[in-house]
């Protein structure tokens, strides 16, 4: 059984006979107590004075060829033992190496599929079960290391043959490196096609904002009056200034279109959809530039009909106060009402600035080509004959005070 050649011919085998030499190792060493009372029972009569048996000689020469046989049998035992322990070491090796090519060939079976996803979605689910198989790659790479580390001692200690031991290492390291270069092929197509969906969803986000904004800022609503229209021009400024923080984006598109994969960016949809958004931004952009000025129209319009308005109430008190005084007669009440007339001038003179500025912003409006030009001609040319109308009852008013004036005068030097 010690003598034995077999050493097993895989690892379970091995770990077999290993039990099996075990069971002998126990039974040799249950024997070897037994050698040894017999032997020191022996030699007892090897030291007996007077009868002797047998020659004390043979005796000892008895036990020694016992206790030879029996160090020969314990390290034919050691010996075995060692062989077994080296092949299991051995089949152990092979064992673990199968199961690192059995592991390389799973994961090339899923790198050869080289799916990286249909949405941006899809490429992130992708992406997380790759960074998990990146670090089942660095864990069996840890122990494809320590296997190696163990082929080198089996050769080092040349008890097997190592032309099996070293075609395994080299086939398996060959195999080891190609499957790390493909895996960083398929992480660097990931990374490709998560910038080129993070791209495109950028990209439909800002031309989603982009087609609510262009809605937003082509609005027909321009306020029913001034209070309602500095509202609304309020917030379309608000609508400007968010206008022009996203002019960066689009101005940056080009350049991130630039860092993506050349099969990414050389698609003729990607180009068309970059070209789209900058198009689109450019008439968001003039559209508001557009909606501001109609805004600020629409606001000079109705502070135009209010001022007008204003004016309108004063004209039409001093045209009724105008139409039913009656120049006085006697010179004390002449010179009362000839006060009020110089203070009529100075109102005059101020209503007169506002209508002057009324006159201006409704000439700016007409030159501009404000859709409601013609009415606001029309209340200008209102404005400016009832103003006409104030002036020539104040001249006659004056010119009625100057007669009176003239005959008191003359009556006073009569």
């Amino acid at each position: 059984l010690l003598v034995s050649k077999d050493l097993g011919k895989h690892l379970l085998e091995v770990e077999d006979l290993l039990q099996k030499h075990g069971l002998l190792e126990a039974d040799i060493s249950a024997q070897t107590e037994r050698v040894q009372a017999l032997n020191a029972a022996a030699l007892k009569f090897s030291e007996l004075e007077g009868y002797q048996p047998c020659d004390p000689q043979i005796i000892c020469n008895r036990v020694n060829h016992v206790q030879t046989c029996l160090e020969e049998l314990e390290e034919l035992a050691a010996k075995r033992r060692k062989e077994l322990e080296d092949s299991r070491q051995l089949w152990t090796f092979f064992q673990e190496m199968e199961e690192a090519e059995a592991w390389i060939r799973e994961k090339e079976k899923i790198l050869a599929a080289k799916t990286c996803g249909r949405d941006l979605s899809s490429v992130v689910t992708l992406t997380n079960k790759h960074k998990t198989m990146l670090g089942e790659l660095g864990n069996r790479r840890a122990l494809l290391h320590q296997t190696m580390k163990k082929g080198e001692k089996i050769l080092a200690k040349k008890s097997f043959s190592s032309v099996g031991i070293q075609e395994k290492m080299r086939e398996v390291c060959l195999r080891w490196k190609k499957l790390e270069e493909v895996t960083g092929l398929h992480q660097q197509r990931l990374e490709d096609a998560l910038n080129f969906f993070q791209f495109s969803a950028e990209t439909d986000d800002l031309v989603a904002w982009l087609q609510d904004t262009y809605r937003i800022v082509s609005s027909d609503d321009f306020g029913h009056d001034d209070y309602s229209t500095q509202a609304l021009l309020r917030k379309h400024r608000a609508v400007v200034d968010e206008v022009e923080k996203h002019r960066a984006s689009v101005l940056s598109l080009r350049k991130q279109l630039a860092l993506l994969a050349p099969d990414h960016r050389q698609g003729v949809d990607v180009q068309i959809r970059v070209v789209e958004v900058e198009q689109l931004y450019g008439e968001v952009a003039e559209v508001a530039v557009l909606r501001t000025q109609w805004l600020q129209d629409a606001l000079a319009v109705y502070r135009m009909f209010s001022e007008v308005h204003a004016c309108e109430v004063w004209v039409d008190e001093k045209e009724q106060w105008l139409e039913k005084m009656e120049v006085p007669e006697e010179l004390d009440e002449v010179e009362v009402v000839q006060h009020r007339f110089e203070s009529l001038d100075q109102e005059m003179n101020s209503v007169m600035g506002r209508i002057l500025d009324v006159n201006q912003v409704v000439q700016q409006l007409v030159d501009g080509g404000h859709p409601s030009s013609d009415e606001v001609r029309s209340c200008q040319d209102h404005l400016n004959s009832r103003w006409n109308r104030v002036v020539e009852l104040v001249e006659n008013k004056k010119g009625q005070l100057s007669s009176v004036l003239k005959i008191q005068n003359f009556l006073l030097e009569c």
